[in-house]
C-alpha cells in the first residue's frame, strides 16, 4: 500500500549501554595517544634540549623519569586504596578491579624507581645502594604492593580473600606519607631535588623536562589503571558466564 511506512530489518536501535560503550572506548583511545605523544615529546626534551649538568654530567637525565615514576607509584597505590576501601565498604567487583589494577600499577612504577635510583645513585654517591630513610621506605612499599599482587593471583577469588588483600591495599597507603618526609624527618643521602619549586633545576629547559614527565607519567598510570581494570572487569564478567553456564548444565561433559 502506497504512503505505509516500510521498516527494514536492517535497523537496530541504539541502546544506552551500547552508546556510553562506544564513548569510553573512544575516551580511551584518546587518552592511549595523548600519553603516547607526551612520552615522545618528554623524550624530546629531555635528550635535546634540556643541558647536561655540569656535577653528574649526563646520567642525571634519569631524574626526568625517576621522579615521575615515583609520582606515578604514588597515584596507583592511591588508586589502590581508593578502590580497597570501595570494595571493603560496597563489596562489588567493579571496586576490586580498580584496587587490583591501581596496585599493579604501584608495583611496574615503583619497580622502574628502584632500577633508575641505583644508576643514578652509582654515579651521586659512589654506590647503587644505601639504607637511606627514602630508599628504605619506597622498597617496602613496593614490597606491600609486589605481596597484593602475589596474593590476588596465587590464592582464591573468594570473598575472603579479595577483603583480605583490600585490607592489606588500605594499610599499604599508610606508608606512602612516611616516604614522602623521610628525607625531611631523618635525613639521609637523598636529595631534595625538587624542593623550594625545582631545587637545583635552574635551567628553563630542565624544568620543563620535569613537568613534562610529570604529565606523561600521569597519563601513562591512568591509562594502565584504566586497561587494567576493564581487562578485569571483563575476565570476572567471563568467569560468571561460564559458572552460569555450568550451573544450567552447558559445555559440561
Amino acid at each position: 500500500m502506497q504512503g505505509q511506512a516500510v521498516q527494514t530489518l536492517d535497523a537496530k536501535p541504539v541502546t544506552p549501554s551500547a552508546a556510553t560503550g562506544s564513548a569510553a572506548g573512544f575516551g580511551f583511545i584518546a587518552l592511549a595517544a595523548a600519553t603516547a605523544l607526551a612520552l615522545v615529546v618528554t623524550l624530546y626534551v629531555v635528550a635535546f634540549r634540556a643541558p647536561v649538568e655540569a656535577t653528574m654530567g649526563i646520567v642525571q637525565k634519569i631524574f626526568y623519569f625517576h621522579v615521575p615514576a615515583a609520582y606515578a607509584m604514588y597515584l596507583g597505590a592511591a588508586v589502590c586504596f581508593v578502590g580497597s576501601a570501595g570494595y571493603l565498604a560496597r563489596g562489588t567487583r567493579r571496586w576490586d578491579a580498580v584496587a587490583k589494577s591501581g596496585a599493579e600499577v604501584a608495583v611496574v612504577m615503583g619497580m622502574m624507581v628502584l632500577i633508575s635510583g641505583p644508576l643514578w645513585a652509582m654515579k651521586a654517591w659512589g654506590v647503587a645502594w644505601t639504607w637511606d630513610p627514602r630508599l628504605t621506605t619506597s622498597m617496602l612499599s613496593v614490597l606491600i604492593y609486589v605481596a597484593y599482587v602475589l596474593l590476588r593471583a596465587f590464592t582464591g577469588d573468594g570473598d575472603a580473600e579479595r577483603k583480605f588483600a583490600a585490607a592489606l591495599g588500605v594499610l599499604g597507603a599508610a606508608n606512602l606519607p612516611i616516604i614522602h618526609y623521610s628525607v625531611q624527618k631523618w635525613g639521609g643521602n637523598h636529595p631534595k631535588v625538587i624542593s623550594n619549586g625545582g631545587g637545583g633545576l635552574q635551567h628553563p629547559d630542565m624544568k620543563l623536562g620535569l613537568m613534562l614527565g610529570f604529565l606523561a607519567f600521569t597519563l601513562l598510570a591512568i591509562t594502565l589503571v584504566w586497561l587494567r581494570a576493564k581487562m578485569e572487569l571483563s575476565v570476572s564478567k567471563l568467569a560468571e558466564l561460564e559458572q552460569e553456564a555450568l550451573e544450567e548444565g552447558i559445555g559440561g561433559d
